[in-house]
């Protein structure tokens, strides 16, 4: 049978319905797909992929078996490195990881690994009713401060050992970034819950509404009895351009713009958490939290949405797939272009109009590519008197977040770099004895595979220490 240069297709809703629903926009492949496309794989034995996965799934192996039509043994074969093979079949970036290894990709284009990933996690959900074996305890308990991916593979991989695990979230619901950050149509929180079910099942112990430095200190968690503690708190400190008009109404952080509408449901007519809808909408920022505003606030009934972004499509950040749906969507990409003032409504003469202090438009400059900067990247500079005003009722700021300082504020002995990400070695061991860390309270906003390779290697490093 003759190869086929290129991978199989993602199923995907029509544009045009998509943009007026929160459902999942990619559909999955079918049974057939599926088989087809592991056909595809050459099961290199050098195996270059797994070099490119950062929790080193044995993805020729799980192909192998997929190719055998054999799903189950599929599933086992990445659960042994993932526990969220749902969510990183999903939302991972394997076209600049895993994919981007594959040898067939030299000649034509590279298996389709993370959709045989979503196939196969999705297949196992679907089919195995069976609960996960508890590990007989080994004795030993360790903390974990946030359940977002890092949190949730160290508490996993933990479980898997013996280790009695208690996850502390800040938030009602577990599943941290997951489930306040990605939005349904391209995560459901369905499948985040699924996951997280299957850790409870481990005997994996969750504890919501407690925010670590306020509800209990690291020293407290001590004080309980935990031998070790893990943070994963994220980084959801979100920052600001600090240009006029950001404080007025209808100025949103992307993060608390998501929040309000993927975990407190305020896209619903009779959730009592208040959201912006409809008009005009700006988003400034290029990355993939940027992309989720963007298409989030067309579907809360934008009439229009502006992605406003300081470089090119070149330089853009964002997943292409993700980009290439909200094109499809109808966004408009204002590029090289960067916010200088928010502009807002106000009416000297009557002080009491309901209109005073609410956005009527964003100022932006036209930009140009100059020099690179400190990280290779040509530097955007202003083109002076290039200003113009699009006009809108909402911003949403998606230029990045920092870690929170609280935990480092409440944790005496715990250094920080000068963005506030916590200091760790090659293990994720901090300054502070038996305290690790990982995933972007340490990095700062990365993706959600990098924060659960990191949630590995501390937990591999914790269960070393009590041998």
């Amino acid at each position: 049978m003759a190869l086929d240069p290129k991978k199989h297709a993602m199923p995907v809703q029509d544009p045009q319905v998509r943009a007026h629903n929160f459902s999942e926009v990619a559909l999955g492949y079918t049974h057939e797909m599926a088989i087809d496309e592991a056909k595809r794989c050459l099961n290199c034995k050098n195996r270059p992929c797994v070099q490119g996965c950062p929790v080193n799934i044995s993805i020729p192996d799980f192909i192998s078996c997929l190719k055998q039509d054999d799903i189950e043994g599929a599933y086992n074969v990445i659960n042994k490195s993932s526990s969220l093979p749902a969510v990183c079949g999903r939302v991972c970036p394997q076209e600049t990881q895993c994919e981007s290894k594959c040898t067939l990709g030299i000649k034509f284009e590279p298996v389709g690994i993370g959709r045989l990933e979503r196939f196969v996690a999705d297949w196992h959900n679907a089919n195995c009713k069976e609960s996960p074996k508890k590990v007989a305890s080994n004795g030993h308990r360790v903390a974990i401060v946030g359940s977002g991916p890092s949190g949730l593979t160290c508490a996993g991989d933990l479980a898997k050992a013996g280790f009695k695990v208690t996850v502390y979230e800040a938030l009602h619901t577990e599943g941290g970034v997951l489930v306040y950050g990605i939005p349904e149509f391209r995560l459901p929180k369905a499948i985040v819950a699924k996951e997280v079910d299957t850790l409870k099942q481990l005997g994996v112990e969750f504890v919501t509404n407690a925010v670590i430095g306020k509800t209990l200190t690291i020293d407290e968690l001590f004080e309980q009895g935990n031998e070790a503690v893990f943070v994963g708190s994220g980084a959801g400190l979100p920052n600001f351009m600090n240009i006029p008009g950001e404080s007025l109404k209808g100025v949103y952080s992307a993060n608390e713009f998501l929040t309000r509408s993927n975990l407190m449901k305020s896209f619903r007519d009779k959730c009592d958490t208040p959201i912006m809808k409809g008009g005009k909408v700006v988003v400034v920022g290029g990355g993939n939290v940027a992309m989720d505003a963007a298409r989030t606030a067309l579907r809360l009934g934008a009439e229009k949405v502006y992605i406003v972004y300081r470089r090119s499509m070149t330089e853009l950040p964002a997943r292409r797939e993700e980009v290439e749906h909200a094109e499809e969507e109808g966004i408009q990409f204002e590029l090289l272009r960067n916010p200088v003032e928010i502009l807002g409504y106000h009416n000297p003469d009557n002080p009491r109009d309901e209109r005073n202090g609410f956005v009527t438009g964003c100022k932006v400059i036209k930009m140009e590519l100059g020099e690179p900067d400190a990280k290779g990247r040509r530097r955007p500079v202003p083109v002076e008197g290039s200003e113009y005003v699009l006009d809108c009722d909402t911003v949403v700021i998606a230029i990045g977040t920092s870690p929170n300082p609280l935990i480092k504020s409440t944790t005496k002995g715990l250094e920080v770099n000068a963005h506030g990400g916590i200091i760790v070695n090659e293990d994720g061991l901090t300054s502070r004895a038996n305290v690790y860390a990982g995933g972007d309270a340490v990095t700062g906003a990365a993706t959600v595979i990098s924060a659960m390779g990191a949630g590995k290697v501390a937990a591999k490093a914790i269960i070393d220490s009590f041998k």
